[in-house]
């Protein structure tokens, strides 16, 4: 059985997941970081399942550079671990099998704990523990967590609950690109800045202005508009990961919380991803070609302030700034 320290850590990883809400997001990034904590081991991962795959979606500790990391379900045993509904222990990935000796190698584990996320009666992906060192877990760690991997399963089943709810995705989600609204976007900036005074970790705020919307309704119509807003508004989600958020804040401007961000480099590389794939190619509308373009401003958290309307701000106006050289850009060409 879990020590009394242990089981009153996980009291307070409770309180901590009851005040993040329904921000699954946040729930997984915050379980794995007190994952690694609590077994006192080198990371921690959420991996969901996504077909025939399973997807790194939180990761702390060794584990964190690989967010987005895809792997086999079949040739893995966190598939295994889905497919048995049954927690896993590998005490050594150089001799056991059932791993991705290749992915074990590039993470840098050795020995790990795999636990089922169990929704609805149906495995949804797991939550693992990684240690660089062999025979590093117990039965007594596989107890405890599967009480965090409740927490997790108990979090994503009240998320979809209050998601598949009507009135409350039409009062938290933008009607027009299906991403959250204002009201729900700064909640998840609060949550992060919350986050990063607790835990040191790092986030970053982005705003996203859409260039030369006004032009393209002016000239093609609004429905021709309303059609280029919608494939901005999915081309910034396919940069994003499962535990930032997406926002449509109003008109052509758009926001973007992004978690776990280790530096203003790494900042600034996330921008640089989002400047690429907004305008990787024109898109085509009624026989006519747009080319999307963006300004985008950044601030980074904590370093830059605590205030989720300061950060706004702070943002909005280098975002402005960017605005005004894409626009003297236009003019010079």
């Amino acid at each position: 059985m879990p020590t009394k320290k242990q089981l009153i850590d996980i009291i307070k990883i409770q309180t901590e997941i009851v005040k993040l809400g329904l921000d699954v997001g946040q729930v997984m990034s915050l379980v794995v970081d007190k994952t690694a904590k609590l077994l006192g081991v080198d990371g921690a991962a959420v991996e969901l399942v996504d077909g025939e795959e399973m997807v790194y979606e939180a990761a702390a500790g060794i584990a964190a550079p690989q967010i987005g990391l895809r792997l086999k379900r079949n040739a893995s045993i966190s598939g295994l671990c889905i497919e048995k509904q049954s927690p896993l222990i590998c005490n050594d990935s150089e001799t056991d099998s059932r791993v991705n000796r290749d992915a074990c190698r590039q993470v840098g584990l050795r020995s790990l704990l795999v636990i089922p996320l169990i929704h609805c009666g149906e495995a949804v992906g797991v939550l693992k523990a990684m240690s660089a060192k062999r025979n590093s877990f117990s039965e007594e760690d596989v107890v405890l967590l599967g009480l965090l991997a409740e927490l997790i399963a108990a979090s994503m089943y009240f998320a979809a609950l209050y998601d598949e709810n009507e009135l409350f995705h039409k009062a938290t989600h933008d009607s027009m690109t299906g991403l959250a609204n204002r009201g729900l976007f700064i909640d998840h900036l609060r949550n992060a800045i919350a986050r990063s005074r607790r835990d040191g970790h790092a986030s970053g705020v982005l705003m996203i202005d859409m260039n030369s919307l006004k032009k393209i309704n002016d000239q093609h119509g609004h429905r021709s508009g309303d059609a280029v807003l919608i494939e901005f508004a999915k081309r910034i989600q396919s940069c994003a990961r499962t535990s930032d958020t997406v926002a449509r804040l109003g008109g052509d401007e758009f926001g973007v919380v992004l978690t776990s961000v280790e530096s203003e480099e790494k900042l600034d590389m996330a921008i640089g991803r989002f400047y690429h794939e907004i305008k990787k190619e024109p898109f085509e509308f009624n026989g006519q070609q747009y080319d999307l373009s963006a300004s985008i401003g950044a601030a980074y958290i904590p370093k830059e302030g605590n205030d989720a309307l300061e950060l706004l701000e702070l943002a909005d106006q280098r975002m402005y700034s960017v605005k005004q050289k894409h626009h003297a850009n236009s003019l010079n060409r």
